[in-house]
């Protein structure tokens, strides 16, 4: 939940505790789980008018998964092409490196 521990949870349970008493922390609970709700309702519905929105131009989520893993795939070999032909490249650098100056590094 956020990145935020047990211990952490406590101890801003007891400053709120502390600054607003106990007769608000209830208050506050229920106005924050109202809000939540609401939050939730809007992303819902926002996400109900993207699927209708993507369904009456002709995508459903088969095809949408299919051309995300398409793209993602020929990323990947994009990636492969580039990355490989620098990562051999490096290596040899690496390799003429070693050659250079494991002479000079048992030397001192």
């Amino acid at each position: 939940m956020f990145g935020i521990g047990g211990g952490e949870l406590v101890f801003i349970m007891f400053i709120v505790l502390m600054l607003f008493g106990s007769d608000k922390v209830p208050e506050m609970a229920r106005t924050m789980g109202k809000a939540m709700a609401q939050l939730k309702h809007a992303t819902n519905d926002i996400k109900s008018e993207i699927q209708k929105g993507a369904e009456s131009n002709g995508l459903d989520a088969k095809s949408l998964s299919d051309m995300s893993g398409n793209i993602h795939s020929e990323i990947s070999k994009v990636k492969e092409d580039l990355l490989g032909d620098s990562i051999i490249q490096a290596n040899k650098v690496k390799e003429d490196i070693q050659e250079v100056t494991g002479p000079v590094k048992r030397n001192m």
